[in-house]
């Protein structure tokens, strides 16, 4: 019976954060997107590189089977192109965000950034989604795929919300003294994702900063559980 108790309090707690993630969080002033040509966004929060070009990417919630398929492919770009910087930024809490990291392989060569309350995706143009974003039978379909495809399933979401928008953006290194002193490089691609599993293109991403990507290669699949994105 004990046994049986604790199970069940496992499910209502795991239910419980499903459930939060759901909410619409607080409302926060959402800055036009930076597009190329446009200096890029500066932050006590987040540091970019003056002497290498930079890959940042806003996640989704962890949990999230697009968010991991995201974060694997820049944690194995990171590995195979030492002179670019590449950035994860997680909306999660600190402690989600760390146990996330983890189970979907570590962080490699990517530079973890924590923005829970969602400060740097506003700065860059990151607001909230609708419902079509993240529930349409598209975005379910394409969660299904990706888990036969690359046995990439959904996760327990502990923190963070599913209608935070995702993006990515490609700075290029500061090109000279007054871009040092102003604090951010240039833009030089920029993608607002259009629906949960809308992606970044990588390759087109390191294409603009003058470097050819090298992507990793496909897993085998294998069959898991079905979740929501």
């Amino acid at each position: 019976m004990a046994q049986q108790a604790s199970q069940q309090a496992t499910y209502q707690a795991a239910l419980a954060q499903e459930w939060e993630s759901f909410k619409a969080p607080p409302a926060k002033e959402i800055a036009t997107p930076p597009k190329p040509g446009d200096k890029a966004p500066v932050h006590p929060n987040l540091s970019l590189p003056k002497d290498k070009p930079t890959v940042i990417v806003f996640l989704r919630h962890c949990g999230c089977p697009f968010a991991e398929k995201v974060f694997k492919t820049l944690t194995h770009l990171s590995s195979q192109h030492k002179d670019v910087h590449f950035i994860g930024v997680s909306h999660s809490s600190p402690e989600a965000t760390e146990r996330w990291v983890i189970q979907v392989g570590g962080n490699w060569d990517v530079e973890v950034v924590i923005d829970h309350e969602r400060e740097l995706y506003a700065q860059w143009g990151l607001g909230m989604s609708t419902t079509w974003h993240v529930l349409s039978p598209r975005v379910l379909y394409q969660t299904l795929q990706l888990g036969k495809a690359e046995n990439i399933w959904n996760r327990p979401t502990e923190s963070g919300t599913r209608w935070q928008i995702s993006g990515a953006f490609a700075v290029a290194a500061v090109a000279d003294a007054a871009d040092a002193e102003e604090g951010g490089g240039k833009v030089c691609w920029a993608h607002v994702a259009g629906s949960a599993d809308d992606l970044p293109d990588f390759a087109a991403a390191l294409g603009a900063l003058g470097i050819e990507a090298k992507m990793p290669p496909r897993p085998a699949p294998e069959e898991a559980s079905y979740g929501i994105p």
